[in-house]
């Protein structure tokens, strides 16, 4: 048997730091948007600008979604998905770091770390 108000707790907790991470990564989109403009695939129709700041859009409105209980659970779910959904430019980025030992590292430490964001998000989603 689970203790629902440690597990919402917990969830609360990953909805805040999820939050934190897709504001300021949605913030970026905007600031800086050439390094997301790199790792979009060129496989993908339309430009990658374009792909850049809907998903700049997309981090910002799930990451305060996650900051309001009466949509926290929704949200979470929506940032599993978001997470899902970008993971092919991080698989970009290591096809296209792949001459650069340094960057090609970080390209691929960040592939497994989707991982506990994913399962931080469903949380959220699970306990709301």
């Amino acid at each position: 048997m689970t203790d629902t108000s440690s597990d919402q707790r917990r969830a609360v907790t990953a909805a805040r730091g999820l939050a934190g991470l897709l504001l300021g990564a949605g913030i970026g989109h905007f600031v800086a948007p050439k390094p997301f403009d790199v790792i979009v695939p060129p496989e993908l129709p339309g430009s990658a600008r374009a792909y850049t700041y809907v998903s700049g859009v997309a981090e910002i409105v799930i990451g305060a979604l996650l900051l309001v209980p009466r949509t926290r659970r929704r949200a979470g779910l929506a940032a599993a998905a978001l997470f899902a959904a970008v993971y092919p430019a991080n698989l970009h980025s290591v096809r296209l770091f792949w001459a650069k030992p340094w960057m090609r590292a970080g390209a691929i430490a960040r592939l497994p770390l989707q991982i506990p964001m994913v399962v931080a998000a469903l949380r959220v989603w699970r306990a709301g």
